[in-house]
């Protein structure tokens, strides 16, 4: 026998049989008298319970329960909502389309709209009610890292290069959809507004959802269609950009007037907002090159950066989150403040948007899935409002930014191209709906009309941008001589 393993095997016999005498001698220090003790009811329950997995039973009672733990039922969903995302993006990918519409379609089949529908009661296992908050919880960190990274894309330098044509545009963009949407509400605002939601509130949020433009989705079809460097495609990640960051500043407004208690409530919060975001751009942006630039030699090298990141990312949001206009417009604002070293933003990306949008925002889809119910749009009327939502949406966003940048200058095909991608509003637009229906300020009904309008409009981009490359190549052809002069 070897050295160590008879070291080993005298160490388990030694303290193993000393552990042994200890309970002996523990189990002397119990009172008598808690042996004549009457059973209490939980005592007599946890007896039977030992005694039932003694049996087969007991042991498949013993491991269903097990099953329905708080913990199995989160990292059940977590397997089975980022399996499920993961799957339906793939084949979305191969088709054409950019993969988070079958990631937020992932989160719908899952929730009452399919599974609910179909199988009630293994919807009701997988989700059920005690695990919603858990659910959210991960889900707004998830959006949160997201919002910093939308932030980190926003190129300001970019932005000052075509802030002519970027800010006509994309505040035209916003201006046409924003007053329709407005619109809209006096038409829907008595069948479908909540109760007690007053009128202003309904109509500024309803055209905010109208305005806004998915930036981070633009800028992958962009970059999966090579387009991101060329005019066309310069030009509409400056538009998208300075389009989100209005928009994002109109939510905030609309938030702040909505929760605060009167107007020097919403006074408050304005002022609030207004100093908070001058602070971050003007003290805390000009500072964060030099603070980054040192840190790695510093703290440890990317460990520490993150560490630092992690806590200026999580302090942002809950400054605005205190503030009254939610946690996301803090992320965001973080983002905005980083530094333009191409590599640091490449570092930022790699690491937070990898593990956000692999893990935790398909966790935000199924969340929004699961409260998406589009059997409450039922009867003729409700999908004519719900057609009529997504034709001024459309209308809005796609002829206002196409007519504003024909006015520009640019080509009818170019501006074609600029309006139909900044209709896609894709996860942005997911991000508001969510905050609009927390607030109240959206039923459970015209909550599902706008999420199926987000999903046509993301839809829509890559055909629509088909067929005007495909109109363009015709009238190329038709330029050079006619069909006839092509040799084939």
């Amino acid at each position: 026998m070897s050295k160590n393993l008879a070291f080993y095997v005298v160490v388990l016999v030694l303290f193993g049989a000393g552990t042994g005498l200890l309970i002996n001698l523990g189990s002397k220090l119990q009172p008598d008298a808690a042996s004549s003790r009457p059973a209490t009811v939980a005592q007599a329950s946890a007896h039977h319970e030992m005694e039932g997995k003694a049996t087969g039973g007991g042991i498949a009672h013993s491991l269903v329960e097990n099953a329905r733990s708080p913990l199995s039922i989160l990292l059940l969903q977590v397997v089975l909502i980022v399996a499920a995302a993961r799957g339906l993006g793939f084949l979305f990918r191969k088709i054409g389309q950019p993969p988070v519409i079958g990631e937020i379609i992932a989160g719908i089949l899952l929730g009452p709209s399919l599974l609910g529908a179909v199988a009630p009661s293994a919807q009701a296992f997988l989700f059920p009610a005690s695990s919603m908050d858990a659910l959210r919880m991960l889900s707004q960190i998830g959006v949160i890292l997201f919002m910093f990274v939308v932030g980190i894309e926003l190129d300001v330098e970019h932005l000052r290069q075509k802030a002519d044509a970027a800010v006509l545009v994309s505040h035209a963009s916003i201006a046409v959809p924003f007053f329709l949407g407005t619109a809209s509400a006096l038409v829907i605002y008595r069948r479908l507004a909540p109760d007690g939601i007053p009128f202003s509130a309904f109509a500024l949020f309803l055209g905010v959802t109208m305005s806004i433009t998915a930036f981070p989705v633009l800028a992958r079809i962009l970059n999966d269609r090579r387009m991101s460097r060329s005019f066309l495609g310069s030009t509409a990640l400056a538009c998208a950009a300075v389009d989100d960051a209005t928009a994002w500043c109109l939510l905030a407004l609309v938030v702040a007037i909505v929760k605060a208690n009167g107007l020097g409530g919403a006074a408050l919060t304005v002022v609030l907002t207004v100093l908070f975001v001058a602070g971050m751009i003007l003290v805390v942006r000009p500072r964060m090159s030099r603070l980054l630039r040192d840190l790695p030699q510093s703290q440890g090298g990317s460990v520490g950066l993150l560490a630092v990141l992690f806590t200026f990312i999580f302090a942002s949001a809950l400054c605005t989150e205190v503030i009254g206009i939610h946690a996301l417009f803090g992320a965001f604002l973080a983002g905005v403040c980083m530094p333009p070293d191409s590599h640091l933003r490449q570092f930022l990306r790699a690491r937070l948007e990898t593990f956000s949008s692999v893990l935790l925002l398909p966790l935000f889809f199924a969340f929004t899935g699961l409260r998406m119910q589009i059997g409450l749009v039922k009867g003729w009327e409700s999908w004519a409002i719900c057609a009529g939502l997504i034709v001024v949406a459309i209308a809005g966003k796609l002829g206002g930014g196409m007519l504003a940048a024909r006015w520009t200058g640019m080509s009818w095909g170019d501006s074609f191209s600029l309006g139909t991608l900044l209709n896609a509003r894709g996860l942005v637009e997911l991000i508001v709906l969510n905050l609009g229906y927390d607030l109240g300020i959206l039923s459970p009904q015209v909550f599902a009309m706008l999420v199926l309008m987000a999903l046509v409009t993301t839809f829509m981009t890559g055909p629509l941008l088909h067929l005007r490359n495909a109109v363009g190549r015709q009238e190329a052809v038709v330029a050079a001589g006619g069909p006839e002069s092509v040799v084939p």
